[in-house]
């Protein structure tokens, strides 16, 4: 393909989810109507779906709400955003935990947020976590 590929920074994540939107959700403030964008605990059935299933985003992302969390580049830091540049902030430079963004089949709808930030040690792998890759165009 000629492109290389590499994980997301938190805020690459972020602002695809957005889509350019300032709600709580990328499709609105509304939590009732999180079913038809996401796979989450309320309509999940427990359990991972293919990807496509549910409504995407304006830019035509899918599961940027729920199904899985998704892995980010950026090392955790609980209190990064209080001192970060408002422009593409790159994270914090080391630790021990590395950012997850999104909900899962197994969140509420409050953890499906455009704005909900967990993290877990680099190795850790669970049924809910996932990664999607942001592509480089070859020169």
């Amino acid at each position: 393909e000629g492109k290389t590929y590499r994980l997301p920074t938190e805020a690459e994540w972020e602002y695809a989810c957005r889509a350019e939107t300032t709600a709580v959700y990328t499709f609105m403030d509304d939590e009732s109507q999180l079913g038809a964008f996401a796979w989450f605990r309320d309509n999940s059935e427990l359990k991972t779906h293919s990807v496509g299933g549910k409504k995407p985003n304006a830019w035509g992302l899918h599961n940027m709400h729920g199904n899985v969390r998704e892995w980010c580049a950026d090392w955790y830091s609980a209190d990064y955003y209080a001192g970060s540049p408002a422009q593409n902030p790159r994270g914090a430079p080391g630790g021990k935990y590395r950012v997850r963004r999104g909900g899962s089949w197994s969140d509420d709808d409050r953890s499906c947020r455009v704005t909900n930030r967990r993290s877990s040690k680099p190795n850790a792998r669970y049924g809910n976590l996932g990664f999607r890759l942001v592509a480089i165009p070859a020169r």
